[in-house]
């Protein structure tokens, strides 16, 4: 299909270069008379091997006063490239060396190059840079080239797969996944320090059974989508959101556990299925799930633990607790979805949905963090007529009204909704032109020494091995301020 891309392309511009010529033009063999690349480096991201990557181009002036001819358009190795070249339409065919002939650049015209690259399997799990150069050969005789580089990185291919007894997966080269992955009933998946899972466009983890993945801080397990090159020069499509489905725990599913674990660009991150309240349905510490296109984390009637751990931009809530039993302990829910202003909630609670009642056992957050850009960013529908829900927030960062309830809201900081938006100023790193986030608290944040110290001895550490009980008291959030 991509070989049929670049004919189309070649018959569209032989037939514009054809209508622009004008044969008045003087041509010069001056060896001084030099062509000008729009770069000097055609460079791919990192390209799983036997998959073809994007397309990228290049324009290659004559801004000489006289025409220019290239005699000569070829790729230094030759029949042995890896890369597929496009120039002005000429495509250069690899059975026959990769070169293409006589081109005519007259004075204030240009060239188009276009470029893509596929690399062969090695069985190699280190990746390894790949570089060609696509030399322009003048009727001077002098010589111009341009580099073209890759990194190839070799990958297990997995579609439609089915885990059906109990395994582990291993770090080395990523797993990419199509058409979807899913771990049936009494089985477990493994993943251990280091293992990558890229998921195509739509894929999703489906996990009837358990699933267990043991991260360090050092090698996370990450689960991502599998595209590796750019949206646009200053944006990798790895930083926009619904790149991939996302995990889903099934009613069947129990005793997960997620340690060190980073989920992004994601439709949604984790959806726990309704289930029986009295066995731990999900834990999860010292994780990310950031840049989601729907709820980050949803947990429908279900037992879960959640601690050091930042959820953040979502298009749909954070975090969704609909009934059930969770405790969440200095985690950060940050909601700064850049991609559509109607983003849901940092937190959203709820005793009812669809018109059905799921009862809510137990919501506490302690030594949290929830803010963002709306003036209120913690929501819920909860019918507590007695009073008797038990939902409680303990030196908590909260950005919400106020509350006199001082049983289910104590020692609790809230940001002020007035004046200047303070929310976005107290993290280490908020570019928004390139959609890249650091929510490490700054020396602003309202949310250092908030916190309890009963609460932070069972996580004495935060997210990046920075001790919480070293100085005054602990920070609300997964991470602990230091002084720069």
């Amino acid at each position: 299909m991509r070989r049929y891309l670049f004919y189309i392309i070649s018959f569209l511009f032989s037939s514009a270069y054809l209508v622009s010529c004008n044969d008045s033009d003087d041509f010069t063999t001056s060896r001084s008379a030099l062509l000008t690349f729009s770069t000097d480096t055609i460079k791919f991201d990192t390209v799983i091997s036997t998959i073809g990557s994007s397309t990228r181009q290049m324009m290659v002036y004559n801004r000489n006063a006289d025409g220019v001819r290239v005699m000569t358009a070829r790729m230094k190795k030759g029949s042995d490239t890896p890369f597929r070249v496009n120039v002005h339409g000429s495509y250069l065919e690899r059975e026959s060396g990769a070169k293409a002939y006589d081109f005519e650049v007259r004075s204030g015209d240009s060239l188009r190059v276009f470029a893509e690259v596929t690399v062969p399997e090695r069985g190699q799990d280190t990746p390894q840079e790949m570089i060609d150069t696509l030399i322009f050969t003048l009727e001077s005789g002098v010589e111009q080239g341009v580099i073209l580089s890759a990194v190839g990185q070799d990958a297990y291919i997995w579609k439609g797969k089915v885990i059906d007894k109990d395994t582990a997966l291993t770090s080395g080269r990523p797993y990419i996944i199509y058409d979807s992955l899913s771990v049936r009933k009494d089985v477990t998946l493994h993943l251990e320090s280091g293992v990558q899972l890229y998921f195509h466009d739509g894929a999703n983890l489906w996990v009837h059974g358990r699933l267990i993945a043991k991260g360090t801080k050092e090698k996370p397990v990450v689960f991502r989508g599998d595209r590796t090159d750019r949206m646009f020069d200053y944006l990798p499509y790895d930083n926009t959101p619904s790149r991939w489905g996302g995990i889903r725990l099934k009613s069947t599913s129990t005793e997960n556990e997620l340690d060190y674990v980073d989920i992004h660009s994601a439709s949604y991150g984790i959806a726990c299925d309704s289930a029986d309240v009295d066995v731990m349905k999900l834990t999860i510490k010292n994780s990310i799930l950031h840049n989601i296109g729907g709820e980050g984390l949803g947990l429908y009637h279900c037992r879960s633990v959640v601690e050091n751990t930042q959820i953040s931009n979502t298009l749909g809530h954070c975090v969704a607790v609909v009934g059930g039993w969770t405790e969440f302990v200095h985690c950060t829910l940050a909601q700064f979805y850049p991609w559509d202003a109607a983003r849901g909630d940092a937190l959203y609670l709820a005793n009812q949905w669809l018109a059905l009642d799921y009862p809510l056992q137990h919501a506490h957050f302690k030594n949290c963090l929830m803010t963002g850009y709306a003036e209120d960013v913690v929501m819920g529908n909860l019918k507590d007529e007695d009073g008797s829900l038990d939902y409680y927030f303990g030196n908590c960062l909260m950005r919400t009204v106020p509350s006199d309830d001082v049983r289910r809201f104590e020692n609790v900081v809230y940001e002020p909704t007035e004046g200047e938006n303070v929310s976005d100023k107290q993290f280490k790193l908020f570019d928004t032109d390139n959609f890249i986030y650091d929510f490490r608290l700054n020396e602003k944040s309202m949310a250092i020494n908030i916190g309890s110290l009963n609460w932070a001895l069972d996580n004495p550490i935060d997210r990046y091995g920075v001790s919480r009980t070293e100085d005054t008291a602990p920070d609300a959030g997964c991470y602990e301020y230091i002084a720069e």
